[in-house]
């Protein structure tokens, strides 16, 4: 592998916080809390999809494709995170930062897309009712969300082979708490002009496209409400779609920051509290927003709950 990628030391040393010594105690007890909830909203909202027969439509099939995004995102980098705020030793092996740019940056890149196609769902359910049943057919969803898996870790094949071409003499050590492709484009020891061109003509696409179809989408969607009558069904509706630009706020928000900027204004610093954002603090909060805003999945928690208490 070493001489597949122009270089021959066998490891990565991941500097994250050690700069901060005292700062390492505090995110370790903190990224913990937010690792296990998590796991835990994450994992309830995909059993109550499972379990629940009303929750089994179209909307609810992609939110748990996107809890399960989540939790395979968080972990794919949280727990090496938390080994090495306890450790001194920070490195990672040539292949597992490989495997861990070439995981995280596909499922990032699955969501990204897989947030766009959601919005979709939601026009044609508030803008075209009576057609929804036959637009939203469930090979139809299924196509969707497996296009998505498919052209998120296309691209991330691609980024990563770019990347760990480059000839990094002998520079090891990235000022990063993960493996990602601007910190690394930084080891580098040519000219990266090229790889970060591309790297921002495919953020714009992945990034900046799906931002402008919700967009506009939203705007079909606010007119189609406002023009209901029942204002219980325009809270309804808006409870719905406010739940879905929460996250895609949270979400695109922070993504393009990271990779949507100018190399030569990249702060390494705010990378790292900008990739903690979306790595730990996105993924706790997305299962929140979508049951404390949602009465159809506190409802089918309720059921869960109850059927488990008579069960005793």
């Amino acid at each position: 592998m070493g001489a597949l990628f122009s270089t021959s030391f066998t490891e990565f040393i991941l500097l994250g916080f050690s700069d901060r010594p005292y700062l390492e105690l505090v995110l370790f007890v903190v990224l913990l809390i937010f690792y296990r909830f998590t796991l835990l909203g994450n994992t309830t909202i995909i059993a109550l999809a499972h379990l629940d027969p009303h929750l089994q439509t179209p909307m609810y099939f992609f939110l748990s494709n996107l809890s399960f995004l989540d939790l395979c995102y968080t972990t794919s980098t949280v727990p090496q995170l938390l080994v090495h705020l306890r450790r001194a030793d920070k490195s990672i092996s040539f292949g597992g930062c490989v495997a861990q740019l070439f995981i995280s940056l596909g499922l990032g890149c699955t969501e990204c897309i897989l947030l766009g196609i959601m919005v979709f769902d939601r026009y044609a359910a508030i803008c075209k009712p009576l057609q929804y049943a036959v637009i939203m057919h469930p090979r139809l969803c299924a196509l969707m969300a497996s296009a998505s898996w498919f052209f998120g870790f296309g691209n991330s094949l691609l980024q990563t082979v770019l990347t760990f071409l480059l000839p990094l003499c002998e520079r090891n050590k990235i000022d990063h708490f993960l493996c990602e492709v601007p910190p690394l484009l930084k080891l580098a020891c040519v000219d990266t002009t090229v790889n970060e061109s591309e790297l921002f003509f495919v953020g714009v696409v992945i990034l900046l496209i799906p931002v402008t179809l919700i967009t506009v989408s939203y705007g079909w969607i606010v007119r189609a409400v406002l023009r209901i009558k029942s204002s219980a069904e325009q809270r309804k509706a808006f409870g719905t779609c406010g739940s879905h630009i929460t996250v895609v706020s949270l979400f695109y928000g922070t993504a393009i920051y990271a990779y949507l900027q100018p190399s030569n204004n990249y702060s390494q610093d705010q990378g790292k509290f900008v990739s903690l954002f979306y790595t730990i603090v996105t993924p706790t909060v997305n299962p929140v927003v979508y049951t404390l805003r949602n009465k159809d999945v506190t409802g089918a928690m309720k059921k869960v709950l109850c059927r488990g208490q008579d069960s005793r």
